[in-house]
């Protein structure tokens, strides 16, 4: 039988709006597609019929950012991942990115999408996983919740990939605030985690605003300084003065910064991603911040971008 499909190469289009913001989400890797305020963009938005640029926007589960080799070890067992990053041959970004969420709840301000993680190769453990967009007057929130509906414990860790835009211009041209005073640093080749180390006195430091210029990151901080509420903003602004920042709480003790490096010049340093994560890179072998999700464990992380 011959059957035609109008759903976009994104997926199914959840659009959102409360005041000045508008957002959609695509179904596909229940990604933020584009996020504006007035109608600006405060992230790198993409076309609906477009597959997804790599993960922009996208929910990291079952953990952000990359295992090593798609290698690791967990309650006795050796795992291997498949190899979702070739050119580095890492696993990266989890096992969510590309599958189909399907629509557990909407209304005009929100909307909550939900996927499995099936056991399979390399990650033997199911994990029911939701995600909830919502907009209000303070910016849109994120929050992923994991459920372990057993019958084994299962190694976990959140984020998404927001590539933030502040405003004309590129990544070269804003000021970046990042509160923290710690920053893993990676190899050059294949981005490795390797040693923890004080940002002090390095261009690392990015505590007090500091215009990026050419300066390449793609590197995860932590000794987060959250203020007397429990939470933290990464700032971006753009020469106007104008921006974006993301705020998120103690559930992630690390954020990562990417300036959206390209080969390809159209497409580089289009935005800066800033992903609040539970975990940092590699976790599955470090165990550093990695958590644990018994059977019948329920765990939640949520995150606000908003305009400046």
């Amino acid at each position: 039988m011959k059957t035609t499909d109008s759903t976009p190469l994104s997926g199914t289009q959840y659009t959102l709006q409360h005041g000045p913001y508008t957002a959609c989400v695509a179904s596909v890797g229940a990604t933020l597609r584009y996020f504006r305020h007035d109608g600006r963009d405060l992230v790198v938005p993409y076309e609906a019929e477009e597959i997804r640029p790599s993960f922009r926007g996208a929910v990291l589960v079952p953990w952000p950012n990359r295992v090593v080799d798609g290698k690791y070890t967990f309650n006795g067992e050796a795992q291997q991942l498949a190899l979702t990053e070739p050119q580095r041959s890492h696993a990266i970004h989890g096992l969510l990115g590309w599958v189909d969420w399907t629509l557990a709840d909407q209304s005009t301000e929100s909307v909550r999408l939900a996927a499995a993680v099936i056991p399979q190769k390399g990650y033997p453990f199911r994990l029911e996983i939701e995600v909830l967009y919502t907009l209000d007057d303070d910016g849109l929130t994120t929050t992923i919740t994991a459920a372990n509906p057993g019958p084994s414990a299962a190694p976990y860790g959140s984020s998404a990939h927001p590539y933030l835009v502040a405003g004309e211009g590129l990544v070269d041209d804003w000021t970046v605030q990042v509160p923290a005073s710690k920053v893993l640093q990676v190899t050059e080749d294949r981005l490795i985690p390797t040693e923890l180390t004080d940002v002090a006195s390095s261009h690392f430091d990015l505590r007090e605003p500091r215009l990026i210029g050419d300066t390449f990151l793609d590197h995860a901080y932590t000794g987060i300084n959250y203020d007397d509420g429990g939470t933290a903003t990464v700032a971006v602004h753009a020469a106007d003065g104008r921006g974006v920042a993301i705020t998120f709480d103690r559930t992630c003790p690390w954020v990562q910064i990417h300036t959206a490096d390209k080969p390809n010049p159209a497409v580089s340093r289009l935005g800066l991603a800033a992903e609040p994560m539970t975990c940092p890179p590699d976790a599955f072998n470090s165990g550093t911040d990695l958590i644990v999700l018994e059977p019948g464990d329920i765990h939640s992380a949520a995150w606000r971008i908003h305009a400046l």
